[in-house]
């Protein structure tokens, strides 16, 4: 067997995770980055959480209520579940291994916790740190959405700080300078060499 063909036998499917704190801009570098390359694959979370204005069910997250959510979890449908802010965010698990087993890449964005549950499930999984380019732009960033009431952001800046010293725990951090950048950088993150 030739070398080139050894390596593309070898070859997995890559599995990347984007996680950082709340407010650092994961969302809007996906939808940059899906925008450019629609072709990456971006698994959708489950949540109980209500949708924001111009959210929509099956494309931003599958908007689901207690008991379906329970379900999910009682069901061992989801990959990773963690609750945060008062809501419960997950993972389906299906839709993950079906994308991975057809050899395409697949990005996660998730919080902290599901990235250390995915990390504890699937060890290959490349986990990539979205850190904001300093505390004052990711205050700036949370206040500025006005979309949560001011206890939620008070909640969500405190685990911020949980979360900022949990960089360590990934493979690669990228920092949220200009979204352009730091989506091309995510693309070659992704993208199974």
């Amino acid at each position: 067997m030739s070398d080139a063909v050894s390596r593309e036998a070898n070859r997995r499917p890559r599995l990347t995770v984007l996680s950082g704190p709340s407010g650092v801009g994961k969302s809007t570098v996906v939808a940059h980055l899906r925008k450019v390359h629609p072709e990456v694959w971006l698994s959708v979370s489950a949540t109980t959480r209500k949708p924001r204005p111009g959210e929509r069910h099956g494309v931003q997250y599958f908007f689901v209520d207690d008991e379906e959510f329970d379900k999910l979890v009682a069901n061992g449908e989801l990959l990773e579940w963690a609750e945060f802010a008062g809501n419960r965010y997950g993972t389906p698990r299906r839709a993950v291994l079906d994308r991975l087993e057809a050899g395409e890449p697949v990005l996660l964005e998730i919080d902290l916790q599901g990235a250390r549950l995915v990390r504890t499930s699937m060890p290959e999984a490349q986990l990539v740190f979205l850190a904001p380019p300093g505390w004052d732009e990711l205050v700036r960033r949370l206040t500025g959405r006005g979309t949560e009431a001011p206890e939620v952001i008070e909640r969500r800046l405190e685990v911020a700080k949980t979360e900022l010293a949990s960089e360590s725990e990934f493979d690669t951090t990228l920092v949220n300078t200009s979204v352009e950048d730091v989506s091309r950088e995510l693309l070659a993150l992704v993208r199974v060499d």
